[in-house]
């Protein structure tokens, strides 16, 4: 796929670390000219992401942005201005558990910034983008789910597993409006991924059962996720259309 995306323009959202950072360097390492990279709070990780871009022969772009408020979504659409109408690829990874909390413990506030995060935020950037995309005839945008979707989240994460089933919803109908104007939508559905995320929010006792359970024998990496986003990118998937694919060695199969 070397040069495939030539004179084009990304947007990764939560791009400090993760899945993220790896898929702007390898988007950069695809041919893409620009990566606007995205982050919440973690502006040094960004920073680094920036470099690595560099690296690889790509232009990028540091901007940060709260996703996890509507304010905040409002604040970095208006930060990325005319920018947005330059995208060609968005990956729409920003998105997290922010904290385990069960039925009993669920807040309101906790509930939204879940759902703005992880869904809001998808949805509006999307639109941001999508006019130009469709102006010139060829955009393509990678949503991220997750294995929570499909089998309900683990404990607490009950309200995460369902923002990222709306985000499988949502992709399919996002490609079915925009498909027929030359933009390809889909979703990457990770399993456990060994990177920050499950740091935080997993134990190692949990991430050795996973490892367990998995036929591959091993947890998924942060690369395993940024090259199935690329190929959704590329040509080489030009007939897969609002699907979210299942990345997660075996651990669960449809």
């Amino acid at each position: 796929m070397a040069n495939e995306f030539q004179g084009r323009t990304a947007l990764v959202t939560g791009a400090s670390r993760g899945i993220g950072a790896a898929s702007a360097v390898a988007l950069a390492q695809a041919g893409c000219a620009k990566v606007l990279v995205h982050y919440g709070s973690a502006k040094e990780g960004a920073e680094e992401t920036a470099a690595a871009v560099r690296a690889a022969g790509a232009e990028a772009v540091v901007i940060g942005g709260d996703l996890g408020t509507e304010a905040g979504i409002r604040g970095f659409l208006e930060e990325l201005g005319e920018e947005a109408g330059r995208v060609d690829i968005l990956v729409n990874n920003a998105g997290s558990l922010v904290e385990r909390a069960k039925l009993a413990e669920m807040s309101y506030e906790l509930y939204n910034r879940v759902m703005d995060l992880n869904v809001k935020s998808v949805w509006f950037l999307t639109q941001a983008v999508a006019a130009g995309m469709a102006e010139r005839g060829w955009g393509r945008v990678v949503n991220l789910s997750s294995i929570a979707a499909r089998n309900g989240g683990g404990p607490g994460a009950t309200v995460y597993a369902a923002a990222k089933a709306a985000v499988s919803a949502m992709t399919k109908g996002m490609a079915r409006e925009l498909a027929p104007r030359g933009v390809r939508v889909n979703a990457v559905s990770p399993g456990t991924v060994d990177n920050d995320f499950h740091a935080r929010f997993s134990t190692r006792e949990i991430l050795d059962g996973v490892v367990k359970m998995t036929p591959q024998g091993r947890l998924s990496t942060n690369e395993d996720m940024a090259e199935v986003i690329v190929f959704l990118c590329s040509e080489a998937a030009r007939n897969v259309v609002g699907q979210t694919i299942e990345v997660n060695g075996g651990a669960f199969m449809i």
